[in-house]
């Protein structure tokens, strides 16, 4: 993590915002057959790209209700936390159905988002709150489309679906903020920086390590996929907002 502050600030103007770096060129190639379908390796990527996200955006939302001066801010903070607690029980739901190894940190671009906003405040806080989380979640937004279109596995098809809502009600909300610098925005989401791939990739979990789990607020009306159909299809995350919990480990 040695850096993360100055590899913020560069991440700040020129957001690669995927989080995870590809660990292989053929992202098409398959890599299981399951009984929901073939799994590539971009199938993989995007479950764990998922769970990644939720993994430095749900500590976000707690840091925004605590240090967020505006109403918008505190707002969206509330639909961060709300939001990726369901995402994060559905990528959890599936990995093991898929064995896909998840991580239990974000990757170290990601946590130094959450170190640079953790040593803001004011208006300086909202403003970077408001557009680091836009320039994020548009650029996961089309990675979610691609999957959405081309994946042939039910259970990724089912998290595309939700992920897809989620993270549009996540867009939605930062630009509701009115914080938002949509010039840059758009060309930070299409000029991603050339980070090492150790920067943007989380890493594996320690053996033995309990597996990080978001808990969702009391007053969640986000919900984790329902499988009964075997993955065929996802509810999308809702926007209710509730009281800020706490992560926890099982």
């Amino acid at each position: 993590m040695g850096g993360a502050m100055a590899l913020t600030l560069v991440a700040l103007a020129y957001p690669g915002m995927l989080g995870l770096s590809t660990v292989s060129s053929s992202q098409t190639r398959i890599i299981a057959q399951t009984q929901w379908g073939p799994l590539t390796e971009g199938d993989r990527d995007f479950v764990v790209k998922v769970r990644a996200a939720g993994l430095w955006e749900y500590p976000l939302g707690q840091i925004g209700l605590q240090k967020g001066t505006s109403k918008g801010v505190k707002t969206a903070s509330e639909h961060l936390i709300d939001g990726h607690a369901a995402l994060d029980a559905s990528c959890r739901k599936i990995a093991p159905m898929l064995n896909i190894t998840l991580p239990n940190v974000a990757s170290p671009q990601q946590q130094g988002f959450v170190n640079q906003l953790q040593g803001e405040g004011g208006k300086q806080f909202d403003t970077d709150f408001a557009n680091i989380l836009r320039m994020t979640h548009g650029s996961i937004f089309n990675t979610i489309a691609k999957i959405r279109s081309t994946t042939k596995n039910s259970l990724v098809r089912a998290l595309a679906d939700q992920a897809n809502d989620t993270v549009l009600d996540h867009i939605t909300v930062m630009e509701k903020t009115g914080l938002v610098d949509f010039d840059q925005t758009i060309f930070n989401q299409t000029t991603p920086p050339k980070l090492p791939s150790s920067d943007l990739t989380p890493p594996p979990p320690a053996a033995g390590q309990p597996e990080v789990v978001l808990t969702p607020p009391p007053t969640a009306t986000s919900t984790p996929l329902d499988l009964n159909g075997a993955g065929g299809g996802g509810t999308g995350g809702g926007t209710t907002p509730g009281p800020n919990p706490s992560p926890t480990v099982r």
